[in-house]
């Protein structure tokens, strides 16, 4: 799960963080959240992060929730290896 905050003031990846429904990712964008605009800058800032082509990257479900589940689309071990080395930098 990830957990987005439009209109901030920079993009960026805030950590992981404790919630009532377990952990999450915190994530800010400075998009507006019009139009599916800060959804995509979610998609773009992820895939940045993981070294992903942008177009691999939809945010799933949580379109209009700040919490949302992001699909990525490739090969699933080198997925594993990308998301587990991002999980452990932004800890």
């Amino acid at each position: 799960m990830v957990r987005l905050t439009p209109r901030a003031s920079r993009d960026g990846i805030d950590g992981l963080k404790s919630g009532p429904d377990g952990p999450y990712i915190q994530a800010r964008v400075r998009a507006v959240p019009e139009d599916g605009r800060a959804n995509t800058a979610l998609a773009e800032l992820v895939a940045d992060e993981i070294r992903v082509p942008k177009s691999t990257v939809t945010v799933a479900t949580g379109h209009t929730a700040r919490l949302k589940t992001i699909h990525i689309a490739g090969d699933v071990s080198d997925l594993e290896t990308r998301i587990s080395d991002w999980l452990k930098r932004i800890e």
